[in-house]
């Protein structure tokens, strides 16, 4: 772990999504076009060394990660105690 003074650190993330069609008539769509984050540091250390913390939280976050590369989702399905499937394309 660095070991760094940081006096106050703060994130905010904002996203663009969309919801089109409807539920009611199966045409049901949503996507997400941008994610953006800003991180607010506090502390007097150098602007390297807060870069270098920076680039290793973001290196680190699951959710990053998970938003730049494709990620495969396995799902799984059970109505009544029965495996039953869904077809996405329906």
């Amino acid at each position: 772990m660095k070991n760094l003074a940081i006096t106050s650190a703060k994130v905010h993330v904002e996203m663009d999504y969309y919801l089109t069609g409807s539920v009611l008539k199966g045409t049901v769509e949503s996507g997400c076009s941008e994610v953006r984050t800003h991180f607010d540091v506090e502390s007097a250390e150098s602007v390297e060394s807060i870069r270098e913390i920076i680039r290793l939280a973001k290196r680190g976050c699951f959710v990053e990660n998970m938003i730049q590369t494709a990620v495969p989702l396995k799902s799984s399905i059970a109505l009544n105690g029965k495996e039953i499937t869904v077809d996405l394309n329906d």
